[in-house]
């Protein structure tokens, strides 16, 4: 099976989706790779390094798309790449679909059989593609929220630390999973007071276990959320529901009486956001402000660390790539229910309950 890797084109995305090591591993298994020339200088990684491991250097995107069986990439297609798509080919990449249409019915289109990176999910309920860059967006989150803080960026001027006599700027993280444990990681290492609610009582007595009683738990619930948010400096959205989109907990109204010069980080922005004024913004535009709160809603936080994000994304990547390869994707999901549950699109049909009641589509299963 021939592997395309076209270069990344989403705005300030500096992520490849394969790095050296899994070219080798590819060629090894007799699947030719052709790498987009430049897709890896972003991560730090030349074409002389592909070349050396084994891959074909390409000069355009369209040559790879054309040329590729299987094409895996970080970030969604965009529409300069819409015309790139065919049928019986395959994508593997992040898609989040739930909350993009336009992408959704191109896909439908093409015929294209398109797996989603943050889809798939072991039988415990693992996102095993998607936990890496969930650990560096959340460990991200505090750390642009206190940046915006700053009264020269904007905000309300509060060092979220305090020092001895002034107290700590208070952070609130609605989700305990592995976005949110990471982002109070941090925040507690900034020497923030921490708040941290989810509907799950067992993630919350991990959270308090974890942390040794350093972040205060507290049941997630319309009532708690209002509370929390009102005396907060910063408040990350991390919340997830997989596949689909995500539900507005901080309601506009809520926005509209938060403090002045607050920060809101909504992680959750990739599947709809969980804040109801959030909308998708850029790294070259990150932040907007609606009643005074400041909104930074990035869709590919982690490509700010492209060199890490993108080891640690291929770590975690390249076993199911070289399965598609070796056994063709059609087998490949017959022996992997959690590559099986990634499937989106399949043929012109969305084969994702998540994606298709989000959009009203119709839905029909893979079997």
């Amino acid at each position: 099976m021939i592997i395309g890797v076209p270069r990344e084109i989403k705005d300030n995305e500096y992520r490849v989706a394969i790095v050296p090591s899994g070219v080798k591993i590819l060629t090894g298994n007799g699947h030719p790779v052709l790498v987009q020339g430049n897709a890896g200088l972003g991560s730090g990684i030349p074409d002389e390094e592909y070349q050396a491991a084994g891959a074909a250097i390409i000069p355009t995107a369209e040559e790879v798309f054309a040329k590729s069986d299987l094409i895996v990439k970080v970030k969604e297609p965009l529409s300069q790449e819409y015309s790139f798509l065919r049928s019986n080919q395959v994508l593997f990449t992040f898609l989040h679909l739930a909350s993009n249409k336009a992408l959704t019915d191109r896909l439908v289109e093409s015929g294209i059989m398109a797996i989603a990176y943050e889809a798939v999910q072991l039988e415990d309920g693992t996102l095993p593609i998607l936990i890496p860059m969930s650990e560096i967006a959340g460990r991200m989150a505090p750390i642009v929220a206190t940046y915006h803080l700053q009264e020269s960026q904007g905000g309300s001027g509060v060092l979220i630390s305090g020092v001895p006599g002034v107290a700590p700027g208070k952070v609130t993280i609605l989700g305990a999973g592995t976005v949110g444990r990471n982002a109070a990681r941090i925040a507690v290492g900034m020497g923030g007071r921490v708040v941290m609610l989810d509907r799950d009582s067992k993630h919350l007595r991990y959270i308090d276990d974890a942390f040794d009683g350093r972040i205060t738990t507290i049941a997630s619930n319309e009532h708690s959320i209002e509370k929390e948010a009102l005396s907060s400096d910063i408040v990350i959205g991390a919340v997830l529901n997989p596949g689909a989109r995500a539900p507005f907990l901080v309601k506009k109204d809520l926005v509209s009486r938060m403090r002045r010069g607050s920060v809101i980080v909504d992680v959750s922005i990739d599947q709809g956001g969980c804040v109801e004024t959030s909308r998708p913004t850029t790294h070259s535009n990150p932040v907007f402000v609606v009643d005074g709160v400041i909104h930074y809603c990035v869709v590919n936080m982690p490509g700010a660390f492209p060199r890490t994000s993108t080891f640690a994304l291929c770590n975690v990547t390249i076993p199911y790539i070289l399965k598609l390869a070796n056994l063709g994707w059609c087998k490949a999901i017959q022996e992997d229910q959690g590559l099986a549950k990634g499937l989106n699109v399949i043929g012109g049909r969305v084969t994702h309950p998540a994606v298709a009641s989000a959009l009203g589509l119709e839905y029909e299963s893979f079997s």
